[in-house]
């Protein structure tokens, strides 16, 4: 071989030698990446447990290591807004441990009970009813001598004067009933009949889930009931034609004889065959004619109107903790123009919960902004001192402020000039929407109204919005408007108070 020759093949050979090098450095680094990617997900996945999920694991009623903290800690109370214990645990002087509701069924969809599992705030805020904020050196002592230390209070946001003032105002009647400030998000009363007393669960249990009871004491109503909307969905109808129309709404005329007929002969009336006369669209809504809405639902286009009642938490989840019923729509174009007609009045197929009304009926009063529900204030330790404060959250937008000041407007005309004289002599500027929604074949009727009176003066307290539901209660504007209005005139008198 030539020196020449040679020379190639060892610079051949050093290339070669040079490219697989790269090659390898190329594959470390390549190594080195992927790893240090995985590390840091890790840290962030840890960082994220840690802060995030970390309570909703640990406090899961079904972690079998909560019960090493039942063992050395005393399991803390549930107090309202204005200090009243509407759950505690009471130990005999044997050590027994007793959890006790001093209010009966008051609170019991709310609190929930800690027997046969645990449901409502027992189960939602177990981690913290668990954990003890008292000295350290108290802890210590105590741990030392094998004596319980206090657990933490936890402060709702719902007040017992408002929650006895929803209690009253339902009286024996089944339905539900609950408040909300739309401005912060705190829910203020959260009422279900008929209920259940948390003190003697167990022995309660056997007739509360037989097979022939129908009452349903164990369901929440006001978040997982599902019931049809009636009239109170016309403010989703109404939106929707207003859209469709943005620039010729004002001009909708329709004259009411008491009933409306299509061209293939269904008939719909307004409710108690009243003859509204001719309406624009403001007094089509007040007077909460069905003619009208009838007239409006078989002509709106059905997947816009899917479109809008999902962005306004149809068929969605709701941000609330507390177990709930989403709420359900389906028209679809496939459907007859008398279901259509049927669901522009809020009948047809069309359900709802009272909680996701109470939510939309915020959104308007907060310029379209859906505040998230707050059901807890702070947590506080046995010594009073304050662990955690909960701070307000801005849930989403719902709508266009624009379009939740065109709803105000209807609403206040409901009160005004409509189906809400309950409300006409309110020493405050109310805002409702009533409704009367058939069932059982038209047999009977559940009352609804949905109301809010934003707060106004120097020193005035803050807005309430309020849902109510009662079930087989004829009429929504004489039999569930005056609950709404009694909660509301019970919320201000007890703030100025």
């Amino acid at each position: 071989m030539s020196l020449m020759n040679k020379k190639k093949d060892d610079s051949d050979s050093g290339i070669k030698s040079r490219n697989l090098r790269n090659r390898s450095n190329r594959s470390i680094l390549h190594i080195t990446y992927a790893v240090t990617v995985v590390f840091i997900l890790l840290i962030a996945y840890f960082m994220y447990f840690v802060f995030v999920q970390s309570q909703s694991v640990i406090g899961n009623t079904y972690n079998p290591r909560l019960d090493l903290f039942s063992e050395r800690i005393i399991r803390g109370a549930i107090r309202t807004s204005d200090g009243v214990k509407a759950a505690e645990t009471v130990t005999d002087p044997d050590g027994t441990e007793t959890r006790s509701y001093p209010y009966g069924d008051l609170f019991c969809h709310l609190t929930g009970y800690s027997t046969r599992g645990k449901t409502g705030m027992e189960s939602l805020a177990n981690f913290y009813l668990l954990s003890s904020h008292i000295n350290l050196i108290e802890q210590a002592r105590n741990d030392i001598f094998g004596v319980k230390s206090p657990g933490d209070d936890i402060v709702l946001t719902v007040s017992y004067e408002l929650q006895k003032a929803a209690y009253d105002a339902l009286g024996d009647r089944r339905g539900a009933v609950m408040a909300m400030d739309p401005k912060t998000g705190k829910i203020l009363c959260m009422v279900s009949k008929p209920g259940f007393d948390p003190n003697t669960i167990n022995e309660d249990w056997d007739s509360l889930t037989a097979e022939g009871n129908d009452a349903g004491q164990l369901l929440n109503r006001a978040t997982q009931g599902a019931y049809p909307p009636g009239s109170i969905f016309k403010i989703f109808t109404v939106l929707q034609y207003m859209h469709e129309h943005p620039y010729d709404y004002e001009s909708f005329s329709y004259t009411c004889n008491g009933s409306y007929e299509d061209t293939e002969g269904n008939v719909i009336r307004c409710f108690g065959n009243e003859a509204h006369g001719e309406q624009d669209l403001y007094e089509a809504f007040a007077n909460s004619c069905n003619g009208a809405f009838a007239m409006i639902g078989r002509e709106t286009d059905t997947d816009s109107m899917k479109k809008l009642c999902e962005s306004l938490l149809f068929n969605s989840k709701l941000p609330i903790e507390l177990p709930y019923t989403q709420s359900k729509y389906t028209l679809s174009d496939s459907d007859s123009n008398f279901v259509k007609e049927l669901t522009g009045i809020g009948q047809g197929n069309t359900l709802v919960s009272p909680a996701h009304m109470l939510f939309v009926t915020s959104a308007i009063a907060n310029d379209g902004v859906l505040m998230k529900p707050m059901l807890t204030e702070s947590i506080e330790s046995a010594g009073g001192e304050t662990v955690k404060r909960f701070k307000p959250e801005e849930y989403g937008r719902l709508m266009d402020a624009s379009d939740a000041a065109k709803l105000r407007e209807m609403m206040r005309l409901v009160v005004t000039d409509g189906t809400g004289s309950a409300f006409r002599d309110a020493p405050y500027e109310a805002y409702i929407k009533t409704g009367s929604a058939e069932y059982e074949n038209g047999e009977k009727t559940h009352a609804w109204c949905l109301s809010f009176v934003p707060a106004s003066g120097e020193n005035a307290p803050s807005d309430i919005a309020v849902a109510v539901i009662v079930e087989d209660g004829r009429s929504g504007g004489s039999t569930a408007a005056p609950v709404a209005r009694q909660v509301t005139d019970a919320y201000f008198s007890f703030l100025k108070n």
